[in-house]
Formats: C-alpha cells, structure tokens, sequence
C-alpha cells in the first residue's frame, strides 16, 4: 500500500495537470459510471491528500475521494489518452494529459459531510500544514498499545505506513514493543519531528530514504540497497543482515498482521 508521500504526489500531479479546467471523466471498465457522468465537465478547484487518501474537490460541493488500498495504481500521463486497458474505474482527461485509475480500495464522491466524516476518523497528517501533533500525542498517550502498532493506526497518524514506521523508531531510538503511554513528550516529538522531514523528502524524491550521512552506502563503503520500495534505509526488509550502526542482526517480527524490523541493540527494551 502507498504511504502517504506518495498519495500528497499524486494530489500535487493532479493539481498541476487538472486544476482549474473543465474535466473530462468517463469509467472505462463501468464500476464508476454514475460518478464519472457527476464529474464530466466539472472544474477541478482544490487537490490534496489527507493521510493516504486523496481529495479531488471540483466547482460544485461534491469531492472525489480515492484510496488506492493494496492494488490501486493511478497513472498521469501528457497527451491525447491511448485506448483504455485494463479494468479503468475512473480516466481524467484534460488538454494537458490523462490519469487512469485502476483497483482503488475507494472510489466515490462525498458531499461536505461526508468528508468532514472521513477527516474527523483520521489522525494529524505529518505532511499538511494543519497538522495537529498534539491530538495524536493524546491519542498515544492514552493507549496501552506498542508504539509500533499506533504509528501505523491511520486514526492516532494518518500517512506513515510500514517503512516509515520502522524506520523513525529506529533513528529515534525507541524499542517498538515500549506501550504508547510509556512514551515521552520528549521522544514523541523527535518522531513527529522525524516523520514530518522524512516524508517531505519523500514527497519531493519519490522515494524513502531514511539513512544518515554518515550511513549512506558512499560514505560506508557498502553496495546500495536494491529492493522494489527504493531508497536506503535502517531496517525495513533487512531482517538477519547487520546493523548499519552497531552491527547487531537486525531482528523482524509479525505485529498486527504486518512484518516489523528493528534493531535490539539500538532499540533497547527499557
């Protein structure tokens, strides 16, 4: 599943290809048909991303909401549109270009209500300028849950997904079993704060890169990381390999259904 850095990319590519003229919207394969016919013709005004959802809100009071899920993909591309394929739930056409998308987990158009619904279920994103660390502070702080398990609960954090997760306990140093009230004001805001410029730099790269000057593949000596996510990183997919920074094997376990990576001499129990 995306995480959230890519979700505010796709929000800024539609902006900049769709904001402020008049769409085309059709669904090729017919799943959104009585949706794409609302859109059709419709001036897109705002695009943003709140977590892992995308926003597309058009000059009328209904939004397009999308979530891509496990399987969504959603391509743009420059130019006249090529004949769909593929199952096409919703194609945007403009004089710029096209976006296809395909397999969303959410395809649907909310009324004003709706979407403050949907805003109020899910936690601060690190990456919008309304972003509230305070209330996800709260949110941790109430809970006997791991730490872990609450940086990838979209309703205390929206966005972070499982690399970002294990990654900023690892650079903050905190065991990802250590139980949300357990946590400090002091550690949780190094992991607001970390979370914030990490992902930041993912929006504007493409892709996470986590690791420290000193760790980069250059400056260890070491062959880059090859793996389909992209980027250098601490933890994340490097189970029985050695730690970048103490050497101690890199540990992995399953937690809440996903895989979690840390390291057990950086990450101490406390």
């Amino acid at each position: 599943m995306p995480e959230g850095h890519t979700v505010h990319r796709l929000a800024a590519a539609h902006g900049r290809m769709f904001g402020g003229v008049a769409v085309g919207a059709s669904s090729p394969q017919g799943r959104f048909a009585d949706g794409a016919r609302r859109l059709d013709g419709r001036v897109l005004t705002t695009a943003e991303a709140h977590g892992k959802h995308l926003l597309l809100g058009f000059d009328d009071d209904q939004m397009l909401h999308v979530h891509l899920g496990i399987y969504g993909t959603s391509t743009l591309a420059a130019g006249p549109p090529p004949a769909p394929t593929g199952a096409v739930r919703l194609r945007l056409t403009a004089p710029a270009g096209y976006a296809d998308l395909r397999g969303p987990s959410a395809c649907e158009l909310l009324g004003p209500g709706e979407v403050k619904a949907l805003r109020d279920r899910l936690g601060p994103d690190p990456l919008r300028a309304d972003a509230d660390p305070e209330l996800a502070r709260r949110r941790v702080g109430r809970s006997r849950t791991t730490i872990a398990a609450l940086l990838m609960d979209q309703a205390v954090v929206a966005g972070p997904g499982n690399i970002y997760r294990a990654e900023v306990l690892f650079r903050a140093g905190i065991d990802p079993m250590l139980p949300g009230r357990d946590l400090t004001d002091e550690q949780w805001a190094i992991l607001w704060a970390d979370l914030a410029a990490l992902m930041a730099d993912g929006v504007r790269t493409g892709r996470i890169d986590t690791v420290r000057p000193a760790h980069t593949p250059e400056a260890m000596g070491r062959p880059p990381r090859v793996d389909d996510h992209g980027g250098e990183v601490y933890v994340y997919r490097r189970a029985g390999l050695p730690c970048l920074v103490c050497a101690t094997e890199v540990r992995s376990t399953t937690l809440a259904g996903r895989n979690l990576f840390w390291c057990p001499t950086c990450q101490p129990t406390r």
